[in-house]
Order: structure tokens, then C-alpha cells, then sequence
């Protein structure tokens, strides 16, 4: 598998370590470099829930910032954004990882969690707030499907 997929449940064990669902750790395993940490775990931009990426993925998206001036106030706040609470981290024997209490203070993580599986990336979500952006997410996709279907269709003639 190359893509994080579905919606897996997990829960925050009593030392705070967080179980990684097996289909994302053989995600996480098959993307993995030498010398690179397993995953690459941040705060979304979006959403109050936490990102996962393998650190390939993390660090080639992370190239955009080439695009600006490294002296620029716009490198700094998206250098900022991007790389000041990420944490390359690894999962233990058992698949389990310890996330930083700032982050699980971020996302609300205790007890129960939601993995939600976005292809390129993965998100670690508190449950209730997942199945709400689920709903939302569907909700939009469907407004966006009506709205690709009664659009006027750009190649035909008046």
C-alpha cells in the first residue's frame, strides 16, 4: 500500500503513547529512509487535529519554500508554520508513539482517537471532532460534485 486510506480507532494508552494503525505503519515502513524518522507529526493548518506524513513526503512538500526569498517575512512565517511544531518521530516494537503533550493538547487527544487516512498524508483527529468533519467533508464533496455537473460545459459552442 503507498496511500493512507480509512478511518481506524485507536486509543491514548495510560504512559500517553498512541497505537499507529497497522496500514499506515506499513505505509510508514515502505516510505521509510535510512536515517530519516519513520513519520513527521504536526498541527494541521486547517483543522484542529494533528498530520502525519512519511518524512519524504514531508520534507519534498516542504521544497515549496524555495519559491521564496529565505530572508522574506513570507519564508519566515511559512518556515514557522511548517517546521516549529512538527516532531520526526518512530514507532516502537508494538507500533505505538509518544506525541509531544503540546500536540495532543492541540488536537484535544485523550482516550479514544480517530486515524482518518488522506491519501499523501494521515490525520489523528479526537473522535467527535472527526466524525464532524467527516459529515462536513462529505457535505462539501457533494456540493462540489452538483456544482461540476450543472456547470455549462467549457467546450461547446453558444
Amino acid at each position: 500500500m503507498t496511500m493512507f486510506l480509512g478511518t481506524h480507532a485507536s486509543k491514548v494508552d495510560a504512559k500517553g503513547r498512541i497505537s499507529i494503525p497497522s496500514p499506515f505503519r506499513a505505509v510508514l515502513r515502505d516510505n521509510a529512509r535510512p536515517g530519516d524518522a519513520m513519520m513527521i507529526i504536526r498541527p494541521s493548518h486547517l483543522h484542529d487535529c494533528l498530520e502525519g506524513w512519511t518524512s519524504s513526503a514531508f520534507f519534498a512538500f516542504s521544497n515549496a519554500l524555495d519559491e521564496y526569498d529565505p530572508f522574506s517575512e513570507e519564508h519566515d512565517d511559512l518556515a514557522t508554520s511548517l517546521y516549529a511544531d512538527a516532531y520526526p518521530l518512530d514507532c516502537d516494537k508494538e507500533g505505538r508513539v509518544n506525541l509531544p503533550k503540546a500536540l495532543k493538547e492541540y488536537a484535544n487527544l485523550e482516550g479514544d482517537v480517530t486515524f482518518i487516512g488522506l491519501g499523501r498524508v494521515f490525520q489523528i483527529w479526537n473522535p467527535a471532532l472527526a466524525e464532524d468533519r467527516r459529515k462536513q467533508a462529505r457535505s462539501h464533496a457533494r456540493e462540489l460534485g452538483r456544482r461540476k455537473v450543472t456547470s455549462p460545459r467549457e467546450d461547446s459552442a453558444p
